[in-house]
């Protein structure tokens, strides 16, 4: 078991370094008071969200530190996701560091500076992936959005005085346009090499035994300590709470917790978008820290127990403008906040996200796990739809939406939009990318040329109603309930037809091109971006769909064995019939015909990914129903 982190004298540790104090001589004289930090890293993102982490010797940096922040360091990009841009004939990246974010120490608790006797530290520095001098990382992408958004929401706004009028600034000057982002951190705990009983979790989860519950033992220790390490690195933790999943802890011989297996989240305050990304990034390493110094294993899946609730990572996205006198205005919100939902930009935003959304959402869910979470029944969207409230002075908030408005009567600042359909292991930054490339593009097309009431008409359209920007045949806004008001068929009628697998999701790149250029637009993304995620994303599917999907699925179906005896009866052989013909069905071959998994492998061979995909919802379809039937099999067994 790793060493617990123990409660040192934590204030003498330096764990936050300032975009503001990054001069040579400052971190010279810093570094110097602080011998226990011994390593630095260089920290750039890949296409997938991939850190990099280059551990250097603090001494290799402080010789030639004009050097290393100019020139940055060398790598080999082919073993990171880069795929068709960093080749194996072609594989030279440099890490740049990234000197205008916020720095953090990341401490190995595990291991003593023998001198200070405090943890070694390592200096984390976001940086840029260069690829023949062209920055090709998320965290490029991220900030190239950033930039672009800025300053044409900023001439937009400026060149209407409708738009001033709407927010209450008509006859003031807009100094700056601030973009805020925050994530809401969702995770199970448990104790390592415990089994999930699904059929107790999900009972559980019925009765709402975990929801919100008081934590207890070692759960409650290492969220406080995690939740107190926040503080301590400046990111202001907002609270930590038990989530929906879980079960009770059992207590052993000796008095400890045993079987622990609970689902938390930890959330923190919102920050401009870009360290939004950097500080959860670190955070999620820090929750890994902390609980597994304790035996605990942490997993950020994203649907790790199938039939229980799985975890999300809501994704909050603001607009503010500063004035040059100081003062911040909500650009969502309307000068007259309880007579209108939010402003002509407000709606814009959400009707870009909505309309665009088929290229956002490869980014959003880019895994058989994403998909696999994003069923009815667990608060997880399944198709593209919002929501506002049900009056403007009385806003609702519909948690079974994918992207809806959160308005607080008394806090117009805080109005934001929240995306739930992303998932821990998501990569934030092109997912945040995304959606402003597309926020803008429905505020370039309609905020300050339509009215409000023209907006507020368009985004609840009805399916067949003429538009002005949305999809005539589709509708994008329901109060309801999603999950219980429509069924399977009215949903994908009235909002489409959520992607089964993720290669209908990715290649909406290929079925949506003029949704592609929005992405483009500015050079935010570029063709040779968008087309190394989508091959990267395929071939990681490709790959885990055959080396480990197919496994699973294969000891499943060899464990789901003949059990019954001579004391049986007439239902006992039906449903062992029925099993053992879905076993036959998926797994077994024969001289003229072969088995849905032998299938699904010769067509990865002949690289016919439609029929792939097709065969994996097949595969998935019959799964699920043959873990239904043995269930109730060996429950008729005495």
């Amino acid at each position: 078991m790793p060493s617990e982190i123990k409660f040192l004298p934590l204030d003498n540790l330096l764990y936050v370094i300032k975009k503001e104090n990054h001069d040579f001589e400052y971190l010279k004289t810093l570094l110097s008071n602080h011998p226990e930090i011994k390593f630095v890293s260089l920290v750039g993102m890949d296409l997938k969200g991939n850190g990099t982490d280059e551990r250097i010797p603090i001494q290799s940096m402080l010789d030639d530190m004009e050097s290393f922040f100019s020139l940055g360091i060398q790598t080999d990009g082919s073993s990171v996701v880069l795929h068709n841009i960093a080749t194996l004939n072609d594989a030279k990246v440099i890490i740049l560091p990234d000197l205008k974010v916020n720095w953090h120490v990341d401490y190995n608790f595990g291991h003593l500076d023998h001198i200070t006797g405090l943890p070694i530290g390592t200096r984390r520095i976001p940086a840029f992936l260069i690829h023949n001098n062209k920055m090709v990382c998320s965290r490029k992408k991220k900030k190239k959005a950033v930039k672009r958004f800025k300053n044409n929401c900023l001439e937009i706004i400026e060149n209407s005085e409708s738009l001033k009028d709407e927010l209450g600034i008509k006859d003031k000057k807009i100094k700056t346009i601030h973009m805020t982002s925050a994530t809401e951190l969702e995770f199970w705990v448990q104790t390592p090499e415990d089994k999930a009983d699904e059929e107790k979790l999900s009972t559980s989860q019925t009765l709402k035994e975990q929801y919100w519950k008081r934590t207890e033992g070692t759960v409650r220790n290492e969220k406080e300590k995690t939740i107190l390490m926040m503080e301590k690195y400046g990111f202001e933790p907002e609270m930590g709470h038990k989530e929906v999943g879980g079960v009770r802890p059992q207590i052993n011989v000796s008095g400890k917790q045993s079987h622990i297996m609970e689902q938390l989240e930890i959330d923190w305050k919102y920050t401009n978008t870009l360290q939004c990304a950097d500080n959860e990034h670190f955070i999620r390493h820090l929750v890994l820290d902390v609980f597994n110094s304790h035996g605990l294993e942490v997993t950020f899946a994203a649907k790790p127990i199938e039939g229980v609730a799985g975890s999300g990572e809501h994704t909050h996205l603001g607009i503010m403008a500063e004035l040059e006198d100081g003062t911040k205005v909500n650009l969502f919100a309307h000068k007259n906040f309880k007579e209108e939902y939010m402003s002509s930009i407000g709606f814009s935003s959400l009707m870009g996200i909505l309309k665009n959304y088929e290229v956002i959402n490869p980014f959003v869910t880019s895994t058989n796990d994403a998909l696999n979470r994003l069923k009815p029944g667990f608060e997880a969207p399944v198709c593209i739809v919002s929501s506002l409230g049900h009056s403007p002075e009385f806003p609702s908030r519909n948690r079974s939406i994918l992207v809806g408005l959160i308005k607080d009567i008394e806090t117009p600042l805080s109005t934001r939009f929240e995306l739930r359909a992303p998932n821990p292991n998501a990569n934030t930054y092109l997912v945040l990318a995304s959606c402003y490339q597309c926020m803008l593009d429905g505020i370039s097309k309609l905020a300050g040329k339509y009215s409000l009431k023209q907006l507020e008409a368009e985004f609840s359209k009805k399916v067949g109603d003429e538009s002005i920007y949305l999809e005539k045949n589709r509708e994008y806004r329901s109060e309801f309930d999603v999950f219980e008001h429509y069924t399977e068929s009215e949903r994908s009628e009235l909002f489409g037809k959520p992607p089964a697998t993720v290669y209908e999701n990715v290649i909406a790149f290929d079925s949506y091109p003029e949704k592609v250029e929005t992405l483009i637009e500015g050079e935010v993304f570029t063709k040779a971006i968008i087309d190394s995620y989508k091959t990267s994303t395929i071939d990681m599917w490709i790959n885990e769909l055959r080396g480990r999907i197919i496994e699973d699925n294969m000891n499943l179906v060899r464990n789901c064995a003949k059990v019954h005896d001579d004391e049986i009866s007439d239902l006992d052989i039906v449903n062992w019939n029925r099993i053992n013909t879905l076993r036959w069905e998926l797994m077994k071959d024969s001289v003229d015909k072969k088995s849905i998994f032998t299938n699904i492998r010769s067509q990865i061979l002949l690289n016919d990914l439609n029929e792939v995909s097709n065969l994996q919802k097949i595969m998935s379809d019959k799964v699920k129903l043959l873990k239904e039937l043995y269930l109730a099999y060996k429950k008729n067994i005495f």
